[in-house]
């Protein structure tokens, strides 16, 4: 079975929901999922998976989370050519830049070689019924690039 490896940074738990609505949908399309909190993984865990996913909040005036500032300095050091990815995450649009940090990791990943396997998904604080099916979208979608990319 193909192995996801989905890393989240969560204040509120906002994202870490996302990260497990994204995790069981993956779960159910027989990926072995791997699931962590930012804090307790190295950028390096992301090459022994065929799925990357980083799942994080955008922290004030579209700061990065300081708990993940490690984990996307050293991504760009990485090569994952050969690896798809997916950023999902939490915002509020109260800040004039909702959910950069999603985008932040996004041009992070590209500058790996991973392949971006669907567009991010961007939830306004927490998810609610249409944000469940996006993310569910999203999670089969990154599946189905997995599948054509072996």
């Amino acid at each position: 079975m193909p192995l996801a490896k989905i890393v989240y940074a969560s204040l509120t738990g906002n994202t870490e929901e996302i990260a497990d609505i994204v995790a069981e949908t993956l779960e159910d399309l027989d990926f072995d999922v791997e699931i962590d909190e930012c804090s307790n993984v190295d950028a390096q865990d992301f090459l022994d998976a065929d799925l990357c996913i980083v799942a994080t909040y955008t922290y004030g005036d579209g700061d990065l989370p300081d708990e993940i500032v490690d984990l996307y300095d050293s991504l760009p050091e990485l090569d994952l050519s050969g690896k798809i990815f997916g950023v999902c995450g939490s915002g509020d649009t109260f800040y004039d830049y909702f959910c950069k940090s999603v985008d932040d990791f996004e041009q992070a990943f590209l500058s790996t070689g991973a392949t971006k396997g669907a567009d991010s998904v961007k939830v306004e604080l927490n998810a609610e019924d249409e944000d469940i099916e996006n993310l569910e979208a999203f999670a089969k979608a990154l599946a189905n690039a997995v599948e054509e990319n072996a």
